[in-house]
């Protein structure tokens, strides 16, 4: 059973109580596993979803367009779906939700990397072309979610099956304000599953403040969001900077990561990467029109592959904690024992 945000808090007040009397910081953390920046020991098959059909672990990514038997219903919209593979076991999910005109393709590094820690990835297709209204967004994700308990299990390999008991939600960008929005219950939006764990990265509200995209998912109270669930956000330190003056930034002040954190309650984490962009979590190439644009729009670092590396790896460290009640590498990015792949300008815990 997934760890409630109560005895998830107790547990990692517990242990960083016990790591910071320590006086031997580094040799008193006992870190579980591999490196969480590192790629982890699953192999991984990333599979693309038109319809519901059975996956093998023979390719790298598969696609299908054929028409899925009754017992196995069709997915609501689109997917790409990150998965361990010829490793027997149940596997806790994440779902995934992509950023304003973005392709889920455009994540299948930070996928993979999540993917191969021993985590089910999926990461939806919510739309091709939207508006500044997010509610069909929300309303898919929460279809989605409602799709999972019957639709997931028929595409995994035979040994591998999902723990849908240990489900986290985390959104990029737009997406982000989406996962918000539906864990918060805007627009009424239900879900049969319960999602233990909340993910903003570099969440964004709208275009500042004022001038929110509908619903509107920030108030502007401190500690005002009402979830049920630990929450981390991660922020850019360069998403508020614009990359010329013809464009807004990317993540501006007043509806950005800050504001965000600035409303949650315990249990929550605040990481906020210093010199890197709104966007250089996606992949080092992404191809396209819109593809191409990411390099164009926001101010990003020097390049992806460090951005990406940190949050594939410190998501996969607070699913960890708060999925499977293993909260050593959470701890130790907190302490600063963990080495990092990228510099932070802020670290924040809610406990």
């Amino acid at each position: 059973m997934p760890l409630s945000s109560a005895s998830a808090h107790k547990k990692l007040d517990a242990l960083s109580m016990t790591a910071m009397s320590s006086s031997t910081s580094s040799s008193s953390f006992a870190i579980s596993g591999t490196n969480v920046f590192e790629m982890g020991k699953y192999k991984v098959v990333l599979q693309r979803v038109e319809a519901a059909e059975r996956s093998g672990c023979g390719s790298k990514t598969k696609s299908s367009s054929s028409t899925s038997p009754p017992t196995n219903p069709p997915p609501p919209k689109p997917l790409l779906i990150g998965m361990p593979c010829e490793a027997a076991g149940e596997f806790p999910v994440l779902l995934l939700l992509h950023g304003y005109l973005l392709s889920n393709s455009f994540y299948s590094q930070l996928i993979n990397h999540i993917a191969s820690h021993g985590f089910i990835v999926i990461a939806p297709q919510l739309y091709t072309i939207a508006g500044p209204d997010t509610t069909d967004e929300i309303k898919s994700t929460a279809a989605i979610t409602n799709w999972l308990s019957n639709g997931l299990q028929p595409l995994l390999p035979p040994n591998v099956h999902a723990n849908l008991s240990k489900l986290a939600l985390a959104g990029h960008s737009r997406g982000g304000k989406v996962s918000f929005a539906l864990a918060l219950g805007k627009e009424e939006t239900g879900t049969s599953l319960k999602f233990s764990a909340l993910i903003g990265i570099d969440p964004v509200d709208g275009m500042d403040k004022g001038k929110q995209t509908p619903p509107p998912v920030l108030t502007y109270v401190p500690h005002s969001f009402d979830l049920d669930m630990a929450v981390m956000v991660i922020g850019s330190g360069l998403g508020e900077v614009k990359k010329n003056p013809l464009f807004p930034p990317c993540a501006p002040k007043g509806v950005n990561h800050e504001d965000f954190f600035n409303e949650c309650r315990k249990s929550a984490c605040y990481f906020v990467a210093k010199d890197y962009g709104h966007l250089d979590m996606l992949d080092d190439e992404t191809k396209g029109i819109r593809g191409k644009a990411t390099y164009c729009l926001c101010k990003n670092g020097k390049s992806r592959e460090p951005m990406r590396r940190f949050v594939g790896g410190v998501v996969v460290a607070f699913i960890k904690a708060y999925l499977e009640g293993d909260s050593s590498h959470l701890l130790a990015i907190r302490e600063g024992v963990e080495t990092l792949p990228i510099e932070l300008q802020c670290v924040k815990f809610l406990l």
